[in-house]
């Protein structure tokens, strides 16, 4: 026998001090259409960044992010707050592309569990450049 649970709003128990509410890794999500299902925490971003590249690198928005470092002209390190649980997950990368730049991850021969790298070319001559806006962001697995 099955069981349906319909809930508007999930708030804390009183008291409890602001802990969170909590999704268990099995937990399923139903598409829109009602037949497709996905693994509703397989199926989060796990981190993203949007910063602006140029000058002094700082953050305009971010999720799990640590810290940035600017490696050299064009050369970006994202730090993770919360490290992945293994080095095989998915990156997504963009930036300014008005100014006709092209952004893609790197990592050195290896993606690493902690951070990950971003690389922002010129098209006009393939040469490393600053970007104004650079964005990353990754699903994959949490340690």
């Amino acid at each position: 026998m099955s069981s349906q649970l319909n809930v508007d709003t999930i708030v804390d128990k009183a008291g409890s001090g602001g802990s969170n509410v909590k999704i268990a890794n099995t937990s399923v999500t139903v598409a829109e259409g009602g037949s497709a299902t996905t693994t509703t925490v397989q199926g989060l971003c796990k981190f993203f960044s949007n910063i602006i590249g140029t000058s002094t690198i700082s953050t305009r928005d971010s999720f799990n992010q640590s810290g940035i470092t600017d490696i050299g002209t064009g050369d970006y390190k994202f730090s993770f707050t919360n490290n992945m649980g293994n080095d095989d997950y998915a990156t997504m990368v963009g930036c300014d592309s008005s100014s006709n730049h092209l952004a893609m991850h790197y990592s050195e021969g290896e993606q690493h569990t902690t951070d990950c790298r971003c690389f922002v070319l010129e098209l006009s001559n393939a040469s490393a450049t600053d970007s104004a806006v650079v964005m990353m962001s990754i699903n994959g697995d949490l340690a």
